[in-house]
């Protein structure tokens, strides 16, 4: 069993904290930048710092061969397109120009394998050293496909996988087919094994799950399911309701009442311990969770408000397939989703087109720095819990005064939706 590593710091005789270089280089602390701290019980988080560029979301179309229930483009009125060469070159000048490089991941509101300069992209990116990525519903990863991945050093395929049988998998994502999608991983699975010649330990497997009540039991179904196909890791999100009939599927409606109340200091502390979820526990632990206390596990808050969001935090950004550049992948494109019954319209927003100005140029442009620095101090107001204004139903002002765009009311940053 491997045993967790500690990393240790040294303070110099002027009281000053350095950080091993190495682990400083990766997460972007450099000299001369200021850093938020996140105090716990018992220690001291380190934030990322907001000029680090870790991560660059690619969405290489948002053209898909599938019509699945939770997808947001069922809600939406933009423009369909696939990138061009000409956006793809400029994003890639712009990242070789970085170091230490980022992670690509190449993924949007599409099917990436239906862009047919996909497999010529990764094996580019992976040639200048980056890390890549990629998620699709694996319905068009044929053995062609899959062999081009591994010989081109694909880090992770992640694949979308919503059902344990072909009838629930085919209720959300229609279209597909459960029994050829797993067919074409397990061809994944053999090629990888076969292939002596290179690295066939890549693409490592990750299965993106969308929970909700209609597929809920099906989810320990699916980790064996992935499991068995080789899958090393998994991402599982609650769905976001687009539409009411998704909002009656939701499995956070009494999380999302109790948050906000349980920020106050005079909500008494349980402190709980690790313990079985079984026949004789699961009554109890439901109630516990259910009330309104502040709970921590080993020392841990846990079903708190979060105000923090995943994407600002892994230092990432978005580009849309047009070379918009979004600060997250929620703002790509304008959508609706429900919370507590009241309809929110997210506007998609921009800080630039990278075919008009360079990617680093765009990140480092004043405008877009404070707006990262503003999210990591989360300065708006929780509309997500309160949801009682009009304001509440866009991202384009709030009562705390922000204009042009809010993030109250963003489940990402309550940790309720989740992207990989």
């Amino acid at each position: 069993m491997n045993q967790k590593q500690l990393i240790k710091a040294h303070v110099d005789e002027n009281g000053n904290v350095i950080i091993p270089q190495e682990l400083a280089a990766r997460f972007g602390v450099v000299p001369n930048i200021d850093l938020y701290l996140d105090e716990g019980n018992n220690e001291i988080r380190i934030l990322r710092p907001v000029t680090h560029l870790a991560k660059v979301y690619i969405e290489p179309t948002n053209i898909c061969n599938l019509d699945c229930r939770t997808c947001m483009r069922n809600v939406w009125g933009e423009t369909s397109g696939s990138m061009s060469d000409e956006t793809f070159e400029r994003i890639f000048a712009g990242i070789q120009k970085m170091s230490p490089l980022p992670t690509i991941f190449f993924g949007g509101f599409g099917e990436p394998l239906i862009h047919p300069r996909i497999i010529e992209w990764v094996k580019r990116c992976k040639g200048i050293g980056a890390r890549v990525e990629l998620i699709t519903n694996a319905l068009l990863l044929t053995e062609d496909y899959s062999l081009q991945f591994i010989r081109a050093g694909l880090d992770i395929l992640w694949v979308s996988l919503d059902g344990s049988s072909p009838e629930s998998y085919v209720d959300i994502r229609l279209g597909s087919s459960l029994p050829k999608v797993i067919e074409n991983l397990t061809t994944l699975r053999q090629i990888r094994y076969k292939a002596t010649d290179i690295d066939n330990s890549k693409p490592h497997l990750g299965i993106a799950i969308v929970a909700m009540k209609s597929n809920i039991k099906d989810v320990p179904e699916i980790l064996h399911l992935g499991i068995s196909l080789g899958a090393t890791q998994f991402s599982i999100s609650n769905v976001l309701a687009h539409t009411p009939e998704l909002n009656d599927q939701i499995l956070y409606d009494r999380t999302t009442q109790n948050m906000i109340t349980r920020q106050s200091t005079s909500i008494p502390i349980v402190n709980i311990p690790r313990m079985d979820w079984n026949n004789l526990t699961k009554d109890a632990l439901a109630e516990i969770y259910s009330r309104k206390y502040r709970l921590e596990l080993a020392g841990y808050e846990v079903n708190r408000s979060l105000d923090s969001c995943p994407f600002i935090e892994q230092g990432s950004t978005a580009i849309r397939w047009d070379g918009n550049i979004a600060p997250c992948l929620p703002l790509l494109h304008t959508n609706q989703s429900y919370c507590e019954q009241r309809l929110r319209k997210t506007f998609a927003f921009s800080f630039g087109n990278v075919l008009e100005k360079d990617i680093l140029n765009l990140w480092n442009d004043k405008k877009y720095v404070n707006f990262r620095e503003r999210i990591q101090r989360f300065e708006f107001s929780p509309c997500t819990f309160c949801n009682g204004c009009d304001l509440s139903t866009q991202n384009v002002e709030d009562c705390l005064g922000n204009t042009e765009l809010t993030c109250g009311g963003c489940l990402w940053a309550q940790g309720l939706i989740r992207c990989p």
